[in-house]
């Protein structure tokens, strides 16, 4: 039986109906991309929050050791680790703009150009991304005239 000619009716129709379906899949992913999005947003924010809370117990720890709140700290800091967190920025490491903020810089000859000296506040990164650069004193060479390492024009 010969199959009979699609008028343009129905060939409009049927290109109607295949861009409705395109379109209603397209809103369907931007959708799912918007809620993953908005879940990581809430995540970050949450882990800050407790990244201020730890700062807060370290500070305290700082000022009046005590075995217990070591321990609570080390909850704590358990905590983001099995979150996929881990701290940045430790005294020797070489100064890195995209995981150090420099609030310092000092002479040095002892240590080579742009290494961290100290870590006056941790940094933290959640997988590739950096939630909080580590603030850092970065050392520069005695005899040189290198400005201090604001990050900008780096690689």
């Amino acid at each position: 039986m010969p199959s009979s000619p699609v008028s343009e009716e129905e060939r409009l129709d049927d290109e109607r109906y295949l861009r409705a379906l395109a379109d209603l899949e397209n809103y369907r992913k931007r959708s799912a991309q918007e809620v993953e999005r908005r879940v990581a947003e809430q995540a970050e924010r949450l882990l800050l929050d407790w990244i201020e809370a730890v700062d807060s117990v370290d500070r305290a720890l700082g000022m009046q050791p005590s075995d217990g709140l070591r321990s609570v700290l080390e909850q704590m800091e358990s905590i983001l680790a099995r979150q996929g967190v881990e701290r940045v920025g430790a005294a020797g490491d070489r100064f890195d703009p995209e995981l150090h903020e420099a609030i310092s810089v000092q002479e040095s000859e002892e240590v080579p150009d742009r290494t961290v000296l100290d870590v006056a506040r941790s940094g933290y990164r959640h997988g590739e991304r950096v939630l909080r650069p580590a603030q850092v004193v970065v050392s520069r060479d005695g005899g040189s005239s290198e400005q201090e390492p604001s990050g900008e024009g780096e690689d």
